[in-house]
């Protein structure tokens, strides 16, 4: 999970507030269709207090379940209704409701919503319902006075979980402004409560962001952390926005992180953002820090870990990694023990240890990484020359959907090419893309191993037509100018994709690689000696140490490029780009 997807479970994680909107809180429009006629009579809940249970209102009832069942959605939820207005009773407004809801009628839910407020002002059901339902009718400047009585209804503990659900709620409203205005004004008492103002301006904050209000939200984390420095809630809207391009946006991050009592939470996902900028040093100083503070916190060790293995540095990543499973006793963690045993079994085979790799990814209990971990078996026996077997491995894991029969078809034939079978990878990438030859995955590996078999205007054929399909896929720009680059071919044009991919993805450390590569290719080897440099600086990668190793080399630091080089074999001393750059420049090391 990276840092973006941890900050959306943050805010998420409290989404269950939903359910004290409604019972029932999946949207109406995606509520099941009406009930096929069934033996069962009107539900128990439905039907009032005894003593008023007349022999008209019994009947009324009986034949709105009937019509209801019968599809006849609109003379069903009247007599419901009729039945409600009549009696005053909240249970069969409640049922006229959820009938209109059911049948996806959304004027009628809303009439028989607004009847109950009427009948019931003071009614949390009624106004939940009325919400809701104003919602998906887009009817968003009527939901401030609903959204006002829910949170005025609620119990003081459950008011924070509703408020920063509330973005969730409207993030699907057509009209964003419409949206993030309604709710700021619905929560104007709110900012101006103590215990509830550092949610109140994140959620006001989040809808702006919504809005595309970037300076609007960010001016909301600001007086949400100046009413509450405590909360993690505006830091966790500051990482949103760092992750947008915010560069003011990291103060906050920080200054919440100042605090003795800082979220480990806000810590790590700030780590993992760091990382993502390509500032590894000081997302392990993140960790370092975490870890010191809090060593009694799990994920701290989990993602320490991770990021060392990331980096090789397999005996530090190792231990962390270790020391964390040694901690990790709630099933809650069991996501975080399957990927720690992963990485430790990816450790192992670095080094040789089939055994012991084979011994971690056994104890891998999750059917969600049935591929990965056969993947990881099949690279092992790979690697042991039993190329037929590593096939059947992967074959072997059970497919729950067409998706899964994707992806084990993309790793077969990732696992041929890596192991010098690329015309079979070749063919079996390209059987599948006369079936779908849209497919971005398809595309993107088929041209990858048309490059591999020095075919490349077919590879060049088949970028274009990924970059037709998704004119976005910085990675196809970027191959596909790399590719020429490296060949000498075209290279003004090979800069003009590359400078492309850039602009997609300006934090991208192998695009930057291929823009410092075609410059020196170009000839403007000072030019590329600073990309690359900033390049490996925020990615130590050995393909990177290839490039900037030459570029070193050509410029008679050839004391400096060895050094370069040597850091790159320590990472992977088998890298392809690396070794045959070694062999075309006659380097030993």
């Amino acid at each position: 999970m990276d840092y973006y997807e941890f900050i959306m479970k943050q805010f998420h994680r409290l989404a269950m507030a939903l359910a004290l909107i409604s019972a029932a809180s999946a949207a109406p429009a995606q509520a099941p269709s009406p009930p096929q006629p069934a033996a069962s009579s009107t539900p128990a809940a439905t039907a009032p207090a005894q003593s008023r249970l007349t022999a008209r209102l019994m009947y009324e009832l009986l034949i709105s379940e009937i019509l209801f069942r019968q599809g006849d959605a609109q003379n069903s939820t009247g007599t419901m209704l009729s039945a409600a207005r009549r009696t005053g009773d909240e249970a069969l407004f409640k049922r006229a409701t959820e009938m209109a809801i059911q049948a996806r009628s959304g004027p009628a839910a809303l009439d028989a919503t607004r009847a109950w407020r009427q009948s019931h002002p003071s009614s949390a059901d009624a106004s939940r319902y009325e919400l809701q339902v104003l919602i998906v009718l887009g009817r968003i400047a009527e939901t401030e006075s609903p959204l006002r009585a829910v949170l005025a209804s609620l119990p003081d503990d459950d008011k924070v979980a509703f408020i920063t659900a509330l973005p969730s709620l409207y993030q699907r409203a057509p009209d964003k402004s419409d949206a993030a205005q309604t709710v700021e004004r619905a929560l104007s008492e709110a900012v101006n409560t103590a215990a509830l103002a550092p949610s109140a301006w994140t959620t006001i904050g989040r809808m702006r962001l919504q809005n595309g209000d970037k300076a609007g939200a960010l001016a909301a984390a600001t007086l949400g952390q100046g009413a509450g420095e405590q909360s993690e809630w505006p830091a966790l809207l500051a990482l949103q926005l760092m992750a947008g391009g915010e560069p003011k946006a990291e103060a906050l991050i920080q200054r919440h992180l100042a605090r003795a009592d800082a979220s480990p939470d806000v810590q790590i996902a700030y780590a993992r953002a760091l990382v993502e900028a390509g500032r590894s040093t000081q997302a392990q100083a993140q960790l370092d820090a975490l870890v010191k503070r809090m060593p009694n916190h799990a994920e701290g060790w989990l993602v320490r870990g991770a990021l060392r293995a990331d980096e090789r540095k397999d005996t530090e990543a190792e231990a962390d990694l270790q020391h964390f499973l040694g901690m990790a006793t709630s099933p809650a963690q069991a996501a975080g023990v399957n990927q720690a045993r992963l990485m430790l079994a990816r450790i192992a085979e670095r080094r040789g240890d089939h055994a012991a790799a084979e011994r971690w990814l056994a104890g891998v209990d999750s059917a969600d990484q049935q591929l990965t971990v056969q993947s990881r078996r099949a690279q092992i026996l790979a690697r042991q020359g039993r190329i037929d077997e590593a096939r059947e491995a992967i074959r072997r894991v059970p497919e729950r959907g067409p998706e899964d029969a994707r992806q084990k078809l993309l790793t077969e034939a990732q696992l041929l090419r890596d192991h010098q079978q690329p015309e079979q990878a070749y063919q079996l990438l390209t059987d599948e893309l006369q079936k779908d030859p849209d497919d971005e995955g398809l595309l993107y590996d088929a041209a990858m191993v048309a490059e591999r078999l020095d075919r490349i205007d077919e590879m060049e054929r088949l970028m274009r037509h990924l970059i037709e399909v998704n004119p976005d896929a910085a990675h196809a720009y970027n191959a596909l100018g790399y590719t020429l680059a490296d060949r000498n071919l075209r290279l003004p044009e090979a800069k003009e994709l590359i400078e492309k991919a850039v602009q997609l993805a300006p934090d991208d450390s192998y695009i930057q690689d291929s823009l410092g590569w075609v410059h020196f290719r170009m000839g403007n080897v000072p030019e590329a000696r600073k990309l690359l440099e900033a390049a490996y600086k925020k990615r130590p990668d050995p393909e990177i140490a290839a490039h900037l190793g030459e570029v070193l080399w050509v410029l008679g630091e050839q004391e400096e490029a060895r050094h370069v080089w040597r850091d790159g074999l320590r990472q992977d001393a088998g890298n392809e780009t690396l070794q045959k750059t070694l062999k075309r420049l006659g380097v030993s090391l």
